[in-house]
C-alpha cells in the first residue's frame, strides 16, 4: 500500500515579501518564513528599524532583505518592486484608533482604513501582477472583522472590509492558482498594544472573552502564516484563520 506523503511546509527557493515587518507580527512573519526556507524582503517605514531586523535575519544565517518604504505610497511601491516576482505576500501593515463611535474624526477615519484596507487591495493589485501559480497572499486580519466590541467601531470595520476583499480576490485569483486567505489573531501583546492593556481593566476583560485564558504572543502567528504559505495548504483559498484562542466560539 502506497501511504499518502505530508505536504511539505518547507519554502526553500521561494520569495516572500513582508510590509510592517520591522517589529511585532510583522518581525514574526518574516522570521517564520525565512525559517522555512524563503528569501524575505522585509518592508517598513523606518529604516533604522528595518535595517536592525534584517541584520538580525542575516546574523542567523537566514536570507533577508529591506525595503525602506511607506506601504500606503502605492506608486513608490510599484516603482520599488517593478518586475519582482514574490511567491509570498503577508499585509501585515495597520493600525488603530481605538476611540467611542461619537469621537471618531475623519483623519482617524483615514488613516485607519489607507493603512488598514487601502494598502492592502493596492499592495496586493501590484504584487500579483508577477505572482507565478501556486503563490500565496496572506492578509493579516483580526477577530474584530468577525465580531464588534466597544471603542472598535473602525477597526472593526476596516478589518470586515479586509474579509471582504480576501474572498473576492480569492475567487479572481483562483484560475491563476494563486491563495488569498486571513489570519485572523486575538490581542497579541506586541508595541502597538502595549499601551491598551496598561489600562485598569482593559486585560482582565480581554481575557474573559478568550476561553483558553492567555493573550496571544508572536510566536502564535508563525506557524499559521508558515501553513498557508507553504504547500500544506495548496486547497485554502478565501479562508479566514481564527487564531483567537477561541473568542469568536462564543
Amino acid at each position: 500500500m502506497n501511504l499518502p506523503r505530508t505536504p511539505s511546509l518547507q519554502l526553500t527557493g521561494k520569495r516572500a515579501l513582508v510590509t510592517g515587518a520591522s517589529q511585532g507580527i510583522g518581525f514574526a512573519c518574516a522570521c517564520a518564513l525565512a525559517q522555512a526556507g524563503a528569501c524575505v524582503t522585509l518592508m517598513a517605514r523606518s529604516e533604522e528599524t528595518l535595517n536592525s531586523a534584517v541584520s538580525a535575519l542575516r546574523a542567523a544565517g537566514l536570507q533577508a532583505k529591506g525595503l525602506a518604504l511607506d506601504v500606503t505610497d502605492h506608486a513608490a511601491l510599484k516603482k520599488a518592486i517593478e518586475g519582482q516576482a514574490f511567491d509570498i505576500l503577508v499585509n501585515n501593515a495597520g493600525t488603530n484608533r481605538p476611540k467611542p463611535l461619537n469621537e471618531i474624526t475623519d483623519d482617524d477615519y483615514a488613516a485607519v482604513m489607507d493603512l488598514n484596507v487601502r494598502s492592502t487591495y493596492f499592495t496586493t493589485q501590484t504584487v500579483v501582477q508577477h505572482m507565478p501559480a501556486g503563490g500565496s497572499v496572506i492578509n493579516i486580519s483580526s477577530q474584530m472583522g468577525h465580531v464588534g466590541a466597544v471603542n472598535r467601531s473602525l477597526y472593526c470595520a476596516s478589518k470586515a472590509a479586509v474579509e471582504g476583499m480576501t474572498k473576492a480576490m480569492a475567487v479572481e485569483l483562483g484560475p491563476r492558482e494563486i491563495r488569498v486567505n486571513t489570519v485572523c489573531p486575538t490581542f497579541i501583546e506586541t508595541p502597538m498594544t502595549k499601551p491598551f492593556f496598561a489600562e485598569p481593566g482593559f486585560k482582565e476583560r480581554v481575557l474573559a472573552n478568550i476561553p483558553l485564558g492567555r493573550l496571544g504572543q508572536i510566536e502564535d502567528l508563525m506557524g499559521p502564516v508558515v501553513f498557508l504559505a507553504s504547500p500544506a495548504s495548496a486547497l485554502v483559498t478565501g479562508s479566514a484563520l481564527m487564531v483567537d484562542g477561541g473568542w469568536t466560539a462564543h
